[in-house]
C-alpha cells in the first residue's frame, strides 16, 4: 500500500473535561485530508498516545477510518514487544491500513534486539508495518542497517519514519533497502533535503495547518523544479521552528487553535502553549497569510 508523500501525524481532539472527542477527530481528519494530505497516523507522540487508553485507540481508528479515504496507519509500537503485538492486532481489526512501530523506549534494547522485536511485530498482523528512529525521545537508534536488514527479511515492513536528523543514515537506506521500500522524514524542516536523498515524503506536525504549502513544495521538486522548492522550504521555516519550540503537541493544538479549528487541551503532563511560543506561532502563521 502506498500512504502517499504527505501523511499528518494527527492531534487527539479532546472535550473541555479532556474526554475523547471523536465527533472532532473525524472533522480533523476531513479537514486534513481537504487540505491535501495522502495519510493520517492515529494515537502517535502527536496524538498524544501516553496518555491514551486501549479503548480509546481503537475507537480513534475506527473513526478517523470511517471518516476518511486515505490510509490510516496506527500507532502500536511500545516497549514491550508482547504488548505491541497486541496493539498492532488491535489496529489490525479496527480496520487500520497500518501500523507504526517506535523503537522500544527506556529498556535500550542493541541492535539484535530491535530486529527481532520489530520482526516478531510485522509478523503477527496482515497490514503494513512503519518503523520509527527518534532516539531523541527513545534514548535508542535504529540503526540504517538494521533497518536495511529488516526491509529485505520482513516483506511486511515496507517504510520508515526517520525523526534523527542523519542525511547519511537516510542515504544508506534509501540506497541499500529492499526494492519498494519508502523513507519517510519525521521532521517537517527536513522534507525537501530528504527528497534529495531520495527519501520519498514526511510524516508531518506542520501538515495541520500548512499541507496545501508543503504538498506545493514536495510537487515542486518532483517536476524538477527545484529552485522553487527551495523557495517554499524558506517560506515554511518560520513555522517549522514555532511548532517545536515547545513539546509536541503542546505548538500544534494551539496553531489549530489560531487557524479557527480548534481542538479542546491537553492531558497533563502536557499544557498549554506559553506566551512566548503563541507569539511565534502568530508570527509566522500571519507571514504565511493564515
Amino acid at each position: 500500500m502506498d500512504f502517499g508523500r504527505l501523511i499528518v501525524a494527527m492531534a487527539t481532539p479532546f472535550k473541555d473535561d479532556l474526554e475523547l472527542d471523536i465527533g472532532r477527530a473525524k472533522e480533523l481528519a476531513r479537514r486534513l485530508v481537504a487540505d491535501g494530505v495522502t495519510g493520517i497516523v492515529v494515537s502517535g507522540t502527536t496524538g498524544e498516545s501516553p496518555t491514551l487508553n486501549r479503548e480509546e485507540k481503537i475507537a480513534l481508528i475506527k473513526a478517523v477510518k470511517a471518516a476518511v479515504d486515505v490510509p490510516v496507519i496506527a500507532n502500536a509500537g511500545t516497549n514491550d514487544t508482547r504488548g505491541s503485538i497486541a496493539n498492532a492486532k488491535d489496529a489490525q481489526d479496527a480496520g487500520a491500513d497500518g501500523i507504526l512501530l517506535v523503537a522500544p523506549y527506556y529498556n535500550k534494547p542493541d541492535q539484535d534486539m530491535l530486529y527481532d522485536h520489530f520482526a516478531a511485530i510485522a509478523n503477527s498482523v496482515r497490514i503494513p508495518s512503519m518503523l520509527y528512529n527518534v532516539p531523541g525521545r527513545t534514548a535508542v537508534t535504529i540503526h540504517p542497517r538494521t533497518v536495511v536488514r529488516l526491509s529485505h527479511a520482513v516483506p511486511n515492513i515496507t517504510s520508515t519514519k526517520d525523526a534523527s536528523g542523519d542525511l547519511d543514515g537516510i542515504t544508506v537506506i534509501v540506497n541499500d533497502a529492499a526494492k519498494g521500500f519508502k523513507v519517510y522524514t519525521g521532521e517537517d524542516s527536513l522534507t525537501l533535503p530528504t527528497l534529495a536523498c531520495g527519501g520519498y515524503g514526511v510524516v508531518s506536525v506542520a501538515g495541520h495547518v500548512v499541507a496545501p504549502q508543503m504538498l506545493a513544495m514536495i510537487k515542486a521538486y518532483l517536476r524538477g523544479e527545484v529552485a522553487e522548492a527551495a523557495r517554499l522550504h524558506g517560506q515554511l521555516r518560520a513555522i517549522n521552528r514555532a511548532l517545536f519550540l515547545q513539546p509536541n503537541p503542546v505548538p500544534v493544538k494551539k496553531a489549530l487553535a489560531l487557524c479557527g479549528f480548534p481542538v479542546g487541551g491537553l492531558r497533563p503532563p502536557m499544557k498549554e502553549a506559553s506566551d512566548e511560543v503563541i507569539r511565534e506561532l502568530k508570527q509566522a502563521l500571519e507571514g504565511l497569510g493564515l
